[in-house]
């Protein structure tokens, strides 16, 4: 397994804990900038971009990364769009129903990327309204840092109410 220890019950409660109250451009803004200064104290080589919807509302590309990452991107945020979940979510999944994602999905892998770092931007009581995609990392550091990035923002944001 390429994927840690990851269950998808796991992971499926990670998207459930990580909803926004909004999501509107100061707040993409505001997890970017999250992003950003985790990226920067960690020194990440990494490429970080949130979504509203389908629209790049932050995007940055820090040392160490390349054109080739903004493919990952694209790639890990058509799994999120299609599907609503985190792109390690839909490994993991498939990897315990033994199935083959991009076959039963239809989803071609130069199009789709089912590897960990999209996460889905879930807003309480409406749904899926975008999307956070780490690339730059392993997949499951990827993974691991999106989640972070999203926790952090919650924890600013019931620290200022």
């Amino acid at each position: 397994m390429t994927t840690g220890d990851f269950t998808s019950e796991e992971l499926a409660l990670q998207e459930k804990n990580l909803q926004l109250p909004t999501l509107d451009v100061k707040t993409a803004l505001a997890i970017g900038e999250t992003a950003l200064r985790i990226a920067h104290e960690r020194d990440l080589p990494i490429a970080i971009e949130i979504r509203m919807g389908g629209w790049v509302a932050f995007h940055a590309s820090l040392p160490g990364t390349d054109a080739s990452n903004d493919t990952w991107i694209i790639r890990k945020a058509a799994v999120v769009a299609l599907t609503g979940h985190s792109t390690m979510y839909e490994r993991v999944k498939a990897e315990e129903m033994g199935i083959d994602w991009h076959a039963v999905n239809h989803a071609p892998e130069d199009v789709y990327a089912v590897h960990g770092g999209g996460f889905p931007l879930i807003v309480e009581g409406v749904g899926t309204r975008g999307s956070i995609m780490i690339t730059g990392l392993h997949q499951i550091d990827d993974h691991n840092i999106a989640v972070e990035i999203l926790e952090t923002y919650l924890k600013s944001t019931r620290s200022e109410n």
